[in-house]
């Protein structure tokens, strides 16, 4: 079984002049109950289909398989995707041995940037860039799934507030 251990962080400040490569991502569900996904995406000109488990420690970590499908078949799957499509723009950065994936959102999520990093292990220590801020590892509202269903506009005030 492959695991994804992975932290995630909000993003403050610039860090698209740290960028390297960027692409634009558009992913739908098919599945999302129970902490189990099951999820279409089309990265750039390319398909993907993932399957997820549920978390565990809080998030850290979950059962994650993920195969390139043909794009034609990645569209003809969006079609069957539960409603509420995620749209972001996902920018590499390094930072020491690391690569931090920030998504920047659009649509009904516009406003929120996101880094996350994986790890080898959970233990295992990463370099944060300048532009990390509060971790939300494990904060279900965070969670592409989530942000689907419940996007950011409508919970963005509250969250400003508690911040």
């Amino acid at each position: 079984m492959a695991f994804e251990i992975e932290r995630k962080f909000l993003v403050q400040g610039d860090f698209k002049s740290q960028s390297y490569h960027n692409f634009h991502i558009t992913q739908g569900y098919i599945l999302c109950s129970g902490g189990k996904t099951v999820r279409i995406r089309i990265r750039d000109d390319k398909g993907f289909i993932t399957i997820k488990g549920p978390s565990n420690n809080g998030g850290l970590s979950r059962y994650e398989w993920e195969k390139e499908i043909p794009l034609d078949e990645a569209r003809d799957l969006m079609k069957l995707c539960e409603p509420g499509i995620i749209e972001k723009i996902r920018y590499l950065v390094k930072s020491g041995k690391h690569i931090f994936e920030v998504d920047e959102f659009y649509g009904d999520n516009a406003g929120l940037i996101m880094a996350e990093v994986e790890l080898a292990s959970e233990e295992e220590k990463f370099e944060k860039p300048d532009f990390i801020g509060r971790e939300v590892t494990g904060d279900k509202r965070f969670y592409n799934g989530s942000l689907r269903k419940c996007p950011f506009k409508i919970w963005k005030q509250s969250f400003l507030q508690e911040s």
